[in-house]
């Protein structure tokens, strides 16, 4: 399906809906690189109206730096968070923590958020799984 710097062939890629493809498409482009990490991150984002919507206050484009920040912002809800912190984690190989001054139990706590069962345990688990494969398509049959 995709590998590093590759053109936007969707044919096998499942969308929520028109408005999540569009969306893909549109950011992807405007992304410093086409690559597994962008296009993954791009796809979670545009999951919900909400990640849509606030897309400049979870990802810069000029950096390319994601701002972990968001996830204390008032618009967000638990499907929201999910969805962040799967981009973030599939983005960046790891956990961006807004808790970096916390104490460690704190930071433990915010760990905690990144798993599993913390993420995929709501309605987008599908879509969650199509960004895993567009992340690692040489794992998943892409």
């Amino acid at each position: 399906m995709m590998g590093n710097n590759l053109d936007l062939n969707t044919g096998d890629i499942v969308f929520k809906d028109a408005t999540h493809k569009n969306f893909f498409l549109k950011y992807s482009k405007q992304c410093r690189y086409v690559d597994v990490y962008h296009l993954a991150l791009i796809y979670c984002l545009g999951l919900s109206p909400d990640t849509r919507n606030n897309i400049h206050n979870i990802y810069d484009f000029k950096s390319g730096c994601v701002n972990p920040h968001c996830l204390k912002s008032g618009w967000q809800t638990s499907g929201t968070i999910r969805i962040i912190h799967l981009a973030f984690n599939l983005y960046c190989n790891g956990v961006p923590s807004v808790c970096d001054t916390d104490d460690t139990e704190t930071q433990l706590a915010e760990c905690k958020l990144y798993t599993v069962e913390n993420i995929f345990c709501c309605s987008y688990a599908l879509y969650f799984w199509q960004a895993i494969k567009i992340r690692y398509p040489e794992y998943c049959g892409g």
